[in-house]
């Protein structure tokens, strides 16, 4: 089975996370944190930074890694280093995905996450309950 390396960028804003519905593709609809491919000889930091600026037209700081989550898709396997960022300049407009929100820690259960991005959805949720105490 192929192995996909991606990045994905959870964009806080206090306790407000940003999420993007996909507008194309087999999981069209599904919501991801933004994010893309690893290309060869790109760090994953750096990665990060230039599928923001082309998805979202922003520049951002990536900060901690929070998680790398392994899934099985049926077509192949996704291997997603997952990093908190903020935005340094710019204002996230959508280039690539057919809608976005900002959601509360309460809000996570909301949207019908992918996969992949559910499993870090769990983990978030931990953290930000750890965060609070």
């Amino acid at each position: 089975m192929k192995t996909v390396n991606v990045v994905a960028a959870v964009i806080r804003d206090g306790q407000r996370v940003f999420a993007t519905q996909r507008g194309y593709g087999p999981y069209k609809d599904g919501w991801e944190f933004p994010g893309g491919k690893i290309e060869p000889g790109e760090s994953p930091e750096a990665a990060l930074v230039r599928e923001i600026r082309e998805e979202l037209d922003t520049g951002i700081r990536v900060e901690e890694e929070i998680a790398k989550i392994e899934y099985d898709y049926e077509e192949f396997h996704l291997s997603m280093r997952c990093f908190f960022a903020s935005i340094e300049e710019g204002t996230l407009t959508l280039r690539e995905h057919e809608a976005a929100k900002w959601l509360c820690t309460s809000e996570l259960d909301t949207v019908s996450w992918l996969p992949a991005d559910a499993e870090l959805i769990e983990i978030l949720k931990k953290r930000f309950l750890s965060e609070q105490d």
